[in-house]
């Protein structure tokens, strides 16, 4: 992904880095990976609950957009968040969507009062 970047506008950088978040998968394997721990492939396919090989492409993807590192150890491959950022990047899109709930909450409760005193 690197040398796509080169040369590219911002904006289609960023494209390309929240096209990599794009799937539940890679979302969740950041998370486990965000609690900062080093997680193997199958102990972190374990925890995500998919295959070693399904989990292995999608954190292939993760490694090319540059939000995680792998290092090898005999024949396992270990893999961790590549820089805090990437913790706040999924904080932030946490905060994102409860605020967006408890609108949606409110705007409930609204009509539901409207509702009654009909």
């Amino acid at each position: 992904m690197m040398s796509e970047r080169l040369g590219a506008p911002v904006f289609e950088v960023k494209a390309q880095l929240f096209k990599a978040l794009g799937h539940p998968v890679r979302v969740r394997a950041l998370e486990v990976l965000a609690e900062g721990d080093e997680y193997s492939v199958g102990d972190l396919a374990a925890v995500v609950g998919v295959e070693s090989p399904h989990l292995s492409q999608q954190l292939a993807i993760l490694r090319r957009a540059g939000l995680v590192v792998s290092r090898r150890a005999a024949t396992t491959v270990y893999y961790s968040v590549k820089d805090p950022l990437v913790v706040e990047l999924l904080a932030v899109a946490r905060q994102l969507l409860i605020s967006g709930l408890e609108e949606t909450r409110d705007l409930l409760q609204g009509l539901q009062a409207e509702g009654a005193g009909r």
